[in-house]
């Protein structure tokens, strides 16, 4: 399914008492918590990474596997707006046998713990990365997106344009971290703080 993504991510100290305002406000549950694992591939030059463009397998606890293709981002009224193409597959070592035949390679996995509220028509996903919380809102616009994030206590100038990958690229700068994968193990013992990430809480 091709479609176009319009989101916006905001850093929170805690998803518990996101997730209190928004039973409040009478949002559904739509998927409870699961484990994701994402394996973002590219070129060998990677080229996609350059022209900005995503190439993702996913695996989720409890669902089929789905590949999906994201298109160069551009901010709109202060919104991340892209073109996405997803699907689901059957097997996810086939289809990784597919990708990495056509010469695309893995080049980093990444991991999260996400619930995803219905609210209104927009869907607000609860994150925990292994670098700290955050609140993903996507809606038809950026007024609907808006208006949600202030029904949720979340300062709107906080807001974060920038991609979970990115954000992990500053922790790594930052803090001068050597390892490949985002992953729960690889943070273990670290205390990863706002500064590290260049973000401030919205909550």
């Amino acid at each position: 399914m091709a479609f176009e993504e319009i989101e916006v991510k905001f850093y929170v100290r805690a998803l518990p008492p996101i997730a209190e305002r928004l039973q409040r406000l009478g949002a559904v549950l739509a998927r409870p918590r699961a484990h994701e694992v994402n394996l973002r591939f590219d070129l060998p030059d990677g080229s996609l990474s350059r022209a900005d463009r995503v190439l993702r397998l996913r695996t989720t606890t409890g669902e089929p596997p789905r590949l999906t293709y994201k298109g160069p981002g551009e901010t709109r009224r202060g919104v991340r707006v892209r073109q996405e193409i997803e699907f689901g597959v059957e097997n996810e070592a086939a289809a990784r046998a597919l990708l990495e035949a056509l010469g695309f390679q893995v080049i980093v996995l990444y991991e999260k713990y996400r619930a995803i509220y219905e609210f209104g028509g927009r869907e607000v996903m609860l994150d925990e990365l292994p670098f700290g919380a955050f609140v993903e809102i996507e809606g038809p616009d950026a007024d609907s997106i808006r208006q949600t994030a202030e029904a949720l206590g979340l300062a709107w100038d906080k807001r974060i344009p920038s991609s979970y990958l990115s954000l992990f690229q500053k922790a790594r700068q930052n803090r001068g971290l050597k390892f490949r994968d985002l992953t729960f193990a690889n943070f273990d013992h670290l205390v990863i703080e706002p500064a590290d990430l260049e973000v401030s809480p919205a909550d």
